[in-house]
């Protein structure tokens, strides 16, 4: 009796040492490249090893960008579903709408979306009871028009350069239309619908607008640069809601922070390769957001920056 005790106990234990051992496969996909998604995407990692998966180790990581192009997004999402991983990890709301249309059953945890519920990824901010969960980078429009007023007085037409073919990005249109009516600007659109469009669109405002605001955007925050440069040979300033485009020229931010973003994802992601399931886990939303300046962009605009401004932000980058 002993004998047979103890030959199912090593049993249980060589059972529980390959469970532990179990290498386990997330695959991650993004719409494009930039640093805010980036920075989910280490920050997703960096969880992950905390919760005891580790690439190398335990856990395989299959990483892949459509590089802003909505058909390579599809392709992907179709070759993920097939490599059947244990999770999928899709950041921008492109992106994830095609892992979510590709799979019914292989769990999907969404990150950087704005609008979960208005891309059709869930259809509330509770637990779907379906395969799908995520995070969201959601932003309330009102403090972002108070920055605005903080940097612009007088400011009474907002130029926006967004991809219409980003839902998050026509959400914030919407908002931004809506919030106009009882703060007393215009919104004058300029719509890119590719990353080439980003520097025309930015000049075509030109004396029209008083300051330019930038959403999370993906196609546009990927090519900031070219609209830095477009909107200072035009003389408008830019004030961004990604922190990330400080350093390449906006203003001011007011956001998320993109990598604390990223853990928040980890540990949906970890709890569903622990056993959770996705579907019963609610949107994760942040509920702190950081103040980044750019004093030597506000000076090449011509923009004062209020020293209160200065005081509560997380980071300033001097003239």
């Amino acid at each position: 009796m002993k004998t047979i005790w103890w030959s199912v106990f090593s049993a249980v234990l060589i059972c529980g040492s390959a469970v532990a051992n179990e290498v386990k496969n997330v695959a991650i996909t993004a719409i494009v490249e930039h640093p805010a998604l980036d920075a989910v995407r280490d920050g997703a990692l960096a969880e992950l090893k905390k919760a005891g998966y580790e690439p190398g180790k335990n856990l395989k990581v299959d990483f892949q960008s459509a590089q802003g192009n909505t058909a390579t997004a599809a392709q992907i999402a179709r070759k993920f579903v097939g490599d059947k991983p244990d999770v999928i990890l899709a950041i921008g709301t492109p992106s994830a709408q095609s892992v979510v249309a590709a799979t019914r059953t292989i769990p999907v945890v969404f990150s950087a979306i704005s609008d979960p519920v208005a891309a059709k990824l869930v259809k509330d901010w509770g637990a779907s009871g379906t395969n799908v969960t995520g995070a969201s980078d959601t932003l309330l429009i009102q403090p972002q028009i108070d920055l605005i007023k903080q940097l612009i007085p007088n400011v009474k037409k907002i130029g926006y350069v967004y991809s219409s073919g980003e839902v998050n990005s026509v959400v914030v249109l919407k908002q931004l239309q809506e919030a106009g009516k009882t703060n007393g600007f215009e919104v004058v659109e300029a719509p890119a619908p590719r990353t080439t469009d980003i520097g025309t669109a930015a000049r075509s405002l030109k004396g029209r607008v008083d300051v330019i605001y930038t959403s999370t955007d993906n196609n546009v925050v990927s090519a900031y640069e070219s609209l830095y440069k477009a909107a200072l040979d035009s003389g408008i300033p830019l004030v961004a809601s990604d922190t990330s485009t400080v350093a390449r020229g906006a203003i001011a931010a007011l956001s998320n922070n993109y990598y604390g973003l990223g853990e928040e994802t980890g540990k949906m992601m970890a709890r569903i390769l622990d056993g959770e399931k996705a579907g019963d886990m609610p949107v994760k939303t942040m509920d702190k957001l950081d103040l980044h300046l750019n004093l030597k962009s506000a000076s090449a605009f011509g923009v004062s920056v209020p020293q209160t401004l200065i005081d509560s932000a997380k980071e300033v980058i001097a003239q």
